[in-house]
């Protein structure tokens, strides 16, 4: 009897002893901040090496290559039919120079928007305003700290809101042929999209670029949108897909 219950006892303290080791799961906001850091690495290492190519091309190159551009987006039915357009003012240099569509589109007579960004550089937000519709506006207008012109204060402040815009020309440092697109790093063209999607009509997207912008793969988050098409020097990609976002 005495044997029995010590048997029972050891028995019964080896059952609780052995205890199962827990099964450990992958924690998904871990992996989900990991795949974004590789995303966001991959992004700095492209956009590096976009920077230098783009300082290679010479201010003629640019102006030529521009001009070729301007010529295929005339021809986009995207654009013919656009009675508003958002356009941007370019960077002294590294940048397609966008004067040339400026003054198309208001000979034309289409309302033109253009951003303004630098009352708001540290939340990386930016409006659209309605520029005159006179050529060369922007020549006399302050410059901010990229040496981009700004809408000068005495400007009368018209700010195109969702469903106002027919078609959005988004510059970039990157693209590739899925419509996926590589921007300077501070989201203001994402931003801008997403503001211009809430529970309107969207405007299309077209991209613009010079020959070394396109690449194979654009690394992309999920919050960066697809540009439903993206026009080059040497060709006119239209996106079989234009998705609301990758």
């Amino acid at each position: 009897m005495h044997t029995r219950l010590t048997t029972a006892a050891f028995s019964l303290s080896a059952i609780t002893f052995l205890k199962p080791t827990p099964r450990v799961f992958p924690n998904t906001h871990q992996l989900f901040c990991t795949m974004s850091d590789e995303v966001r690495a991959q992004k700095q290492v492209l956009r590096k090496e976009l920077r230098s190519k783009m300082k290679a091309v010479s201010v003629e190159d640019i102006a030529k290559q521009s001009l070729t551009v301007w010529n295929r987006v005339y021809e986009l039915p995207e654009y013919q039919q656009a009675k508003s357009i958002g356009l941007f003012l370019s960077m002294p240099a590294c940048e397609i120079q966008t004067d040339a569509i400026l003054n198309h589109a208001i000979e034309n007579g289409k309302t033109v928007y253009v951003p303004q960004v630098g009352a708001n550089f540290e939340h990386a937000d930016m409006d659209l305003l309605e520029c005159p519709s006179v050529p060369n506006f922007h020549k006399a207008w302050p410059k901010n700290k990229w040496q981009i012109p700004e809408p000068p204060a005495d400007l009368e402040r018209v700010v195109v809101q969702p469903g106002e815009l027919d078609l959005l020309i988004v510059p970039g440092l990157a693209f590739d042929s899925k419509g996926g697109r590589l921007g300077q790093g501070k989201g203001y063209y994402d931003r801008f999209i997403a503001k211009m999607r809430l529970d309107r009509k969207a405007p299309k997207l077209v991209a613009v670029g010079l020959e070394p912008q396109l690449v194979d793969h654009i690394p992309t988050h999920e919050h960066d949108f697809t540009m439903e098409v993206v026009v080059l020097p040497n060709q006119t990609i239209q996106v079989a897909t234009a998705a609301e976002s990758i």
